[in-house]
């Protein structure tokens, strides 16, 4: 099975800046990698390429074709971003706070600790040594914060941590080693702008930001031709050339010109005149500290962010405040406007939190928010349109898969989520929690509809339901019983003791009442609900059961044990079948605080979730590992294994850890050094009561670990999706690059369909085209076909290729605008093949449910449209007037 990641749900932002291209596609950070929003679509994509770790800035060229991603570690990737591929690859020396490019495209601007540094931006061509240093600022006594550049790449303003803001300018200019300095702020400099006047589009200001929440604006006075010593606010500083060496080693190279030396008659002067502090103003919103902020030149606007979740709009150079307004309770990481500037987007790096808001109409475009703590488990609905998660931050949100957006979130449970099951009907979502209820949701009204107690309170962390509905159960944690409560009524009707350990496994036959739970008690039970007769049957272990699925025909049984082995065993004659180990499989990683190799510690390397395929030949298993492991199950082998992950901000990513970060204390990466100097404003006693949950608890200094919580493949087989650290990671099948013919000869190829075509023979041209097996063709000769001949062209098909008939038919349909013509087809496929589907129904379950899926979507869609033009006219027919 050829799966490849498609997209990663949980969380639309997780930190660091966000961007705009083209005015309606927003990118941002999310880990360690990057999320596209098409704002106009409404759909979201992840691109398929990682970091090595939490990524923390990214940059955008001008025309959008080109961006640049700066992670935790200082590595720079360079990407194409219409191609989605990555170009270059270049690691920086120092931290990164700020990239920007040129308006030209040209340069990058790049922040790296206290070096402001200039790089030729690198274009399509291949190069050995894409990337080249052409400029080099060392004038800040501290980490530069801010970087802006003028409209016409000539200058730079770069704030930084010493208070100051330095104007560079590109060029080198004869007699000119002293940058401006734009002094009188308290704080950090948070950002930088320059003003340009409207009529002349040249710049004639600039505007500084600090931390505490002060905007200062500055003049330029271009009538002063000398180059004066600065005045106070303002004073010179000597620069130090340090590029000097980089320049000349630059010139001599082939097909590269860099010259930036010229003349005093260069027509850039900005560096010549006088710039005159002209104006203080100050947000007022002490004790919050302004922690990002934005400016637009063509509206003359500035947005800013504070700590306590308020944002302000404001209009400049008068400092007229447009909008004041608190959009979250913690702090804004980003404020940035769109190229028109009817558009801003406010980030929450801690709530996971990623808005986009038209200021002129005052409505939201984009509202999103993740979940902020790991998610425990996933469900999909049956027609695989839908995917639920729920996570320890007591929410349910529920995601729309094709677009990646969450449309509802449910917030009523008081404790973790730990389970949840769709019902069969698509509109009826289940959920467990450790707050000791079972919440039944309404997906039409969007509300809790139902609630299951218990006579005392449980923590409830397995779900179940039956094909029918009738019966919902569920596991506990702490009392090993299983409850059992009536689906119409709400009532409890039975409770099933047995088990001696909590009951972490829960499932229903698909074929019959029989109920299979799983215990740490080391033992698998089987139960009669409907009965009542207690427990069928027992299976024993030799360790702790984990979970336990059933395959969709339920004709096998299959758990993992905490000995890192899956057990498959026939439940109707109560046999083991098969026994994979798959300790050495899913081991790999090695924590800091380990103390043994990752090749020689497999304690704790264990299964904890299992899904079977729509077809039941294969199984994923996941666990307490980076890996995700697909196993055959008819011949036991491991067909692929799928690293979910190469961050390294995860531990357990690295098998090898590195000797030099190890110390008397312990791992490096754990001591607690921060500085709380650094604190953003955010009250004290405030930040220890949302730190400290529990009395004489301390917090998790320490890096996530990487782990799969919870696997699920969607029934139509196409796609599925893991809950794990990093968020919930969806793999779909991509068969587009596949060649894969099925029954080939000499003669099979693509001029014999061409000729068989020509040849008016569509049935030979459609019977070959699925012998090649290639997607477009069989979709031309499908579509070649004439609507008298679609009853007989379908009745010489055999039945080995009604698999890929069918696929291509809900492809078709998502994509083709022909939609009477397929559906004809496939009513004439059920009327002539029905007997044979219904049949081999296992093996063709998944073309199945994709077929379906795609007819239900445009039932949905057209019966939309319709309604809407029914009630326009009806509208229309009670305006007009009665002669």
């Amino acid at each position: 099975m050829n799966y490849r990641f498609q997209n990663l749900l949980g969380a639309p932002y997780r930190g660091g800046n966000t961007v705009f291209v083209d005015n309606t596609l927003l990118i941002s950070p999310v880990g360690n990698r990057i999320s596209v929003t098409d704002l106009v679509k409404s759909e979201t994509i992840t691109l398929p390429f990682q970091a090595s770790a939490n990524i923390s800035r990214i940059a955008a060229s001008t025309d959008g074709v080109f961006l640049v991603a700066v992670d935790d570690n200082s590595r720079c990737l360079f990407i194409n971003l219409r191609r989605r591929v990555v170009l270059h690859r270049i690691t920086f020396k120092k931290p990164v706070a700020c990239v920007k490019f040129s308006p030209d495209g040209s340069f990058i601007a790049v922040a790296a600790g206290k070096l402001v540094q200039i790089w030729r931006s690198p274009g399509f061509k291949k190069e050995f040594f894409p990337f080249e240093l052409v400029r080099t600022f060392a004038n800040c006594n501290d980490k530069v914060t801010a970087l802006d550049w003028s409209p016409d790449s000539e200058y730079l303003l770069a704030g930084s941590k010493d208070l100051t803001v330095r104007l560079f300018c590109l060029k080198k200019i004869s007699g000119l080693n002293k940058p401006f300095m734009f002094l009188g702020h308290r704080d950090i400099i948070v950002g930088a702008f320059f003003g340009v006047e409207k009529k002349t589009k040249q710049v004639s200001r600039v505007y500084t930001l600090s931390r505490d929440g002060a905007i200062f604006g500055w003049s330029y006075d271009g009538n002063n031709e000398k180059l004066d010593e600065p005045q106070s606010p303002g004073t010179p500083e000597q620069s130090m050339d340090v590029d000097e060496v980089v320049n000349s080693n630059a010139k001599k190279r082939k097909n590269v010109d860099v010259d930036f030396d010229v003349e005093e008659n260069d027509s850039s002067l900005l560096h010549k005149g006088k710039w005159e502090l002209s104006k203080k103003d100050y947000f007022m919103q002490a004790p919050a500290k302004l922690t990002s902020c934005d400016y637009h030149r063509g509206l003359e606007i500035v947005v800013v962010g504070f700590s306590n979740g308020v944002f302000g709009l404001y209009q400049m150079p008068d400092f007229i405040c447009i909008h004041l307004l608190s959009i979250s309770r913690e702090k804004i990481t980003t404020a940035t406007f769109n190229e028109l500037g009817n558009w801003l987007t406010f980030g929450c790096a801690k709530l996971g939190q990623l808005l986009v808001w038209e200021w002129k109409s005052e409505s939201y475009i984009l509202k999103q928010q993740g979940h902020y703590f790991d998610v425990n488990t996933i469900a999909y609905s049956p027609d695989s349109q839908l995917l639920a998660t729920g996570a320890d931050d007591n929410k349910i949100k529920v995601w729309t898969v094709s677009s990646g957006f969450c449309f509802v979130t449910f917030s009523e449970h008081t404790n973790a989520v730990t389970a949840l099951h769709f019902m069969a009907s698509n509109h009826c979502l289940l959920s467990a929690s450790l707050d000791g209820t079972v919440r039944a949701w309404d997906l039409f009204r969007y509300r809790n509809f139902r609630t299951f107690t218990t006579p005392s309170s449980r923590q409830f962390v397995s779900l179940a339901s039956d094909q029918s509905g009738e019966v919902i159960c569920a596991g506990t944690l702490d009392s090993f019983e299983i409850f059992v409560w009536s689906m119409k009524t709400g009532r409890l009707v039975d409770v099933l003791s047995g088990h001696e350990g909590p009951v972490h496994g829960l499932m229903f036959s698909p074929t019959t009442a029989i109920l299979a739970s799983s215990s740490w008690d080391r033992t698998v039970r089987l139960w009669d609900v409907f009965d009542g007769k207690g427990s069928v049957e027992t299976f024993p272990h030799t360790h702790d059961v984990l979970t336990v699925v059933y395959r969709p025909d339920g004709k096998q049984l299959a758990c993992s044990t905490l000995d890192g082995q899956i057990h498959f065993w026939d439940p109707m004659d109560g046999l083991l079948m098969y026994t994979i180990e798959g300790r050495r499989d899913i081991a790999g990683g090695r924590l800091m605080t380990d103390r043994r190799t990752a090749a020689n510690s497999t304690s704790g390397k264990c299964f904890t979730t299992l899904s079977y395929s729509a077809d039941g030949n294969y199984i994923l298993a996941g666990g307490s590992s980076r890996y995700i492991c697909m196993y055959d199950v008819a011949d036991q082998v491991l067909l692929r294994r799928f690293q979910i992950t190469l961050n390294l901000s995860l531990d357990g990513v690295l098998d090898i850890l590195n000797s030099k970060n190890m110390t008397d204390a312990g791992p490096l990466n754990l001591i607690d050094d921060d500085n709380s100097d650094i604190d953003d404003g955010v009250d004290k006693q405030t930040q220890v009561k949302s730190t400290y949950d529990l009395p004489g608890s301390m917090p998790n200094r320490g890096r996530p670990i990487v782990r799969t919580k919870c696997l699920r493949i969607a029934p139509t087989g196409r796609s599925w999706a893991a809950a794990t650290t990093e968020g919930v990671l969806v793999y779909s099948m991509d068969d587009n690059f596949i060649f894969d013919p099925t029954d080939l000869d000499i003669d099979v190829t693509p001029e014999a369909i061409e000729t068989a075509l020509g040849e008016n023979q569509p049935s030979r041209a459609l019977i070959l085209s699925l012998r090649l097996n290639e997607d477009s063709l069989i979709k031309k000769c499908i579509i070649t076909v004439a609507p008298v001949d679609i009853k007989a062209v379908v009745a010489s098909i055999p039945f080995k290729y009604l698999n890929k008939l069918i696929q291509t038919f809900a492809e078709l349909l998502e994509n083709c605008p022909h939609l009477e013509f397929i559906l004809q087809w496939c009513q004439e496929l059920s009327k002539c093949h029905g007997h044979s589907i219904q049949q081999n129904s296992r093996n063709l379950l998944p073309s199945l449910k994709s077929l379906q899926k795609a007819i239900t979507r445009l039932h949905q869609d057209l019966s939309d449209t319709c309604s809407s033009n029914e009630y326009m006219l009806r509208y229309l027919c009670s305006t007009t007037s009665k002669p």
